[in-house]
């Protein structure tokens, strides 16, 4: 395959999903209000009516029409948002949180979240219009990387960062960082440099808390090849899209090979 180009349906590509999940991720619309559109007989696909709001489909792969009109979809495009503390990561909140679109109005194309990060946490979320894409960003198979920055009470102890990578189990599930250490650490409080590749729900502050070191503040620096950078809390930039298909693709042929590499050395202990 050329470089710069990519086939139809990648080997991260998106799966399917419901229709009514799908217009919300295109940007047609909220799922609330594709449920009432769909049931409506509003939404065709692929020239077709459709009334089941449960319908699996790719949302990049079929043609939607609202009351008989296309749906054009925009241009791909991915944002590098610098996501401040007390902003939340949805469309709308109901006690009436600012949210991330609420810096982005003046973006002409809807985006949807690559993973969220929550409400006390600040720092680097990306957003895209591409679903594949996000899908393919957020899938623990692909291993991306997440970097964080932690503030954490208490000191430190020498110990921490392998007990960190070790992992410590959580509500019941077994949590680590794949590295870890201390870049400060006092009587009060300390900060830590961790990087995740899972991208669990509160994973780092879930873990943190398990050793011991409740998190006081959390900033995201890096998400696979994207760095925070200068950006300061509100602003946003755009970042190459071919870009983190290059780092997907990169990722996929390593995870190709360690596999071949770890099938070898399985043969050669046996004696194969």
């Amino acid at each position: 395959m050329a470089e710069g180009k990519r086939s139809a349906a990648p080997p991260f590509a998106a799966g399917n999903v419901p229709l009514e999940r799908a217009l919300s991720k295109l940007g047609v619309c909220s799922r609330t209000e594709a449920s009432r559109w769909i049931a409506a007989g509003r939404v065709s696909v692929d020239g077709a009516i459709c009334r089941d709001t449960a319908r699996p489909v790719v949302p990049e792969r079929v043609a939607i029409a609202i009351d008989g009109r296309p749906w054009a979809r925009a241009e791909k495009v991915l944002i590098a948002l610098h996501k401040p503390r007390g902003v939340v990561t949805t469309r709308s909140d109901p006690r009436g949180a600012p949210t991330v679109y609420d810096l982005l109005a003046e973006l002409p194309s809807w985006v949807v979240p690559v993973g969220r990060l929550d409400q006390a946490t600040s720092g680097l979320l990306l957003l895209t219009n591409d679903t594949q894409l996000a899908n393919a960003l957020t899938d623990p198979v692909s291993g991306v990387e997440r970097a964080y920055v932690a503030t954490v009470r208490g000191r430190a102890s020498d110990d921490l960062p392998g007990r960190l990578c070790a992992g410590l189990v959580e509500g019941g599930e077994l949590l680590r960082a794949s590295a870890a250490e201390v870049s400060k650490a006092s009587g009060r409080e300390s900060r830590l440099h961790l990087i995740l590749q899972q991208g669990r729900n509160r994973e780092v502050r879930r873990l943190c808390q398990a050793a011991g070191h409740p998190v006081t503040r959390l900033l995201r620096v890096r998400y696979g090849p994207f760095e925070l950078g200068a950006l300061t809390p509100g602003q946003w930039r755009i970042e190459p899209i071919a870009e983190a298909w290059a780092f997907l693709r990169r990722t996929a042929a390593g995870r190709e090979r360690d596999g071949w590499r770890a099938a070898v050395q399985s043969d050669k202990s046996e004696g194969r």
